[in-house]
């Protein structure tokens, strides 16, 4: 499945992924095929930031 170009869409679809499907971004990356280094920087980009502790971007 690929993941949405927008990065809002993308930041609620990643976080909807992470709380229902991933217990880890590692995890979803892994799934998914998604490089985590883009796709944190496409996140960080727009002001969002990954919480290991709690499992989501914000």
């Amino acid at each position: 499945m690929d993941l949405p170009n927008d990065p809002m869409m993308l930041f609620s679809t990643v976080n909807m992924y992470l709380r229902d499907r991933y217990s880890s971004l590692d995890e979803l990356c892994s799934d998914l095929d998604v490089d985590r280094a883009e796709l944190e920087e496409k996140l960080r980009a727009v002001g969002f930031e990954y919480s290991a502790e709690h499992n989501k971007f914000w």
